[in-house]
């Protein structure tokens, strides 16, 4: 997940609604739109109270809102959000490192439960070995046209994921992360993205698929207010597909919807695949909204905030940003 380099470019990507996996299942999204911009399943769902139009989330995210900073000072608290209770109630989520992090959280904040997730660190992860779960089809491969969700990665990185394609005029990009696609602000526009990512056998002189056109840049500060990691990069549209494999989730729409506790969410990435939630079972989906987050880069430590936590083993794995 990253944010600003070129002030130029800042406000490009500052209203674009995305999709960002990063280690231990943590989606990065922001509202509006300013590209048409594909992210919801395909399949539809119930409605999800929990959102922030409803007026006690509200409440409770403006008192997490009001003691963020302070809880965050504590040694190993990684950040807050607002989720539930075991009971189902609305509750401050306070992210600790680990057990003794978490020891000495009060119950109660302003009479708002409580509710502690040890996540261990929250880091930014690129190229791993894939687990393909005996799939025939391989993300790491190279794919002309390439399909949302294969390997993709700037010429100095290891491998991440070709997110989806979004479309600025009569230009066609391909959407991932900054530290995908524009190397935690250490790239060039026109920098060469390849497909497969250098991870995976990409080279310059046969994988080149796109040019980063514009980025986010990432601010690395634990005071920061980032909101995105994101990046784009022009492309042939002949060169993609904008569709995932056959046996992923087909084509994502392109009218975004709002985040919501227990709502269930699927991704496809280049490491894991296709993978799901499912409400059905315990802890699993949208477990949190409006999250601060302290998140880990090679280059440094960077502050999120209007993220969203996702609960589920095996969701995501490094590789899979994008």
């Amino acid at each position: 997940m990253k944010n600003y380099l070129y002030h130029s470019h800042k406000k490009i990507l500052s209203a674009l609604t995305i999709v960002c996996i990063l280690s231990f299942s943590i989606i990065l999204s922001c509202s509006d739109s300013y590209f048409d911009s594909p992210v919801e399943p395909e399949r539809t769902q119930a409605p999800v109270s929990l959102s922030k139009a409803n007026p006690q989330v509200q409440s409770v995210m403006a008192i997490q809102n009001r003691h963020t900073d302070e809880l965050m000072t504590r040694p190993g608290i990684l950040g807050t959000a607002t989720g539930l209770t075991d009971e189902g109630q609305p509750a401050i989520v306070v992210l600790a490192k680990n057990g003794a992090a978490a020891a000495g959280l009060p119950a109660m904040i302003e009479n708002v439960p409580v509710r502690v997730l040890v996540t261990g660190e929250i880091r930014a992860l690129k190229g791993k070995p894939p687990d393909n779960g005996g799939s025939e089809f391989d993300a790491t491969n190279k794919h002309r046209p390439a399909p949302n969700g294969v390997s993709l990665g700037h010429f100095k990185i290891t491998a991440g994921t070709l997110g989806c394609l979004v479309t600025k005029g009569t230009t066609t990009y391909i959407l991932s992360n900054n530290h995908v696609m524009a190397n935690e602000n250490k790239s060039s526009l026109g920098d060469n993205i390849l497909q497969p990512g250098p991870f995976d056998g990409g080279t310059v002189l046969d994988d080149v698929v796109a040019t980063l056109s514009e980025f986010e840049e990432i601010v690395f500060s634990t005071s920061a207010d980032n909101v995105i990691d994101a990046a784009i990069a022009a492309v042939a549209p002949v060169s993609v597909t904008g569709v995932t494999e056959p046996k992923g989730y087909g084509a994502p729409r392109s009218n975004p919807i709002a985040a919501a506790v227990g709502m269930d969410v699927q991704k496809y990435g280049r490491t894991t695949g296709l993978t799901k939630t499912s409400t059905k079972k315990s802890q699993e989906g949208i477990t949190a909204i409006n999250a601060t987050l302290n998140i880990g880069y090679s280059t440094g430590t960077a502050r999120f905030i209007r993220q969203i936590v996702i609960s589920k083993r095996g969701f995501a794995a490094g590789g899979d940003s994008g």
